[in-house]
């Protein structure tokens, strides 16, 4: 079992300077090793899932500890407490989206969804909203009625919410219209009439995605992958 230390040594010789200079720009802040996602992903894949080395690895405050404590954490065993906690800590939009996606797999994911959508502050809202965008087409998370309800909620407030939860409603938008052909007609009906999502990704080469385009090439990616699954089953029974 891999001890804190052990995992902190790991970041730190995996860190490079230009990382850092990335990340910064991203919004992470000090301190931080600049560890690549390919290493982080390389140092992940042996802890498989630790809760409690997760909750150390936050604690010890590190950028790159807490992107990889949310890699190893126990979504099942996470609780109201530690979520809120976290979310304390969040400075930057890395750290949301990895924390909601995160919670997305929780049994808290609905509850704290709607707990934080509509807090004032960016992060908390932003975490709130991506939560929605990774669990919007399970049906057992989110009614057609509560998605319409959030589609027509985006609708009055994109335009002056924080800058972040404007990507992060964006991509709500796109995953209710994979959800099923009434949704989608809705959200492509609110595309066309706001026109692109305008956010500031700053000094970064990130973009805010189209949201028809992105829904058709998803939806075009799914049918070939249904197709190729259909052609190997139909091989498989002729065989």
């Amino acid at each position: 079992m891999s001890t804190l230390q052990d995992v902190m040594a790991e970041l730190r010789l995996a860190g490079t300077a230009q990382n850092r200079k990335v990340y910064a720009r991203h919004g992470a802040a000090e301190p931080m090793f600049g560890v690549s996602y390919k290493d982080l992903a390389r140092i992940a894949k042996p802890l498989k899932t630790d809760h409690a080395l997760a909750a150390d690895l936050w604690d010890s405050g590190s950028h790159d500890a807490r992107v990889l404590a949310l890699r190893v954490a126990d979504a099942a065993a996470m609780n109201k407490t530690r979520a809120r906690r976290w979310l304390r800590d969040v400075d930057n939009y890395i750290l949301a989206e990895a924390l909601g996606g995160l919670l997305a797999q929780s049994p808290l994911a609905r509850g704290l969804s709607d707990e934080w959508r509509d807090s004032p502050r960016e992060w908390p809202a932003s975490v709130g909203w991506f939560i929605v965008a990774c669990s919007a087409e399970q049906a057992d998370i989110w009614s057609a009625i509560e998605l319409r309800a959030l589609v027509a909620q985006i609708d009055e407030e994109i335009d002056e919410r924080p800058n972040r939860v404007r990507h992060e409603m964006n991509g709500v938008l796109i995953a209710i219209g994979l959800r099923d052909e009434s949704l989608r007609r809705s959200v492509l009906e609110l595309d066309a009439r706001i026109g692109p999502v305008e956010v500031d990704h700053g000094e970064t080469g990130c973009k805010t995605p189209a949201i028809a385009p992105y829904i058709e090439r998803t939806l075009a990616h799914r049918a070939q992958m249904a197709a190729r699954r259909a052609a190997k089953a139909a091989a498989k029974a002729g065989a």
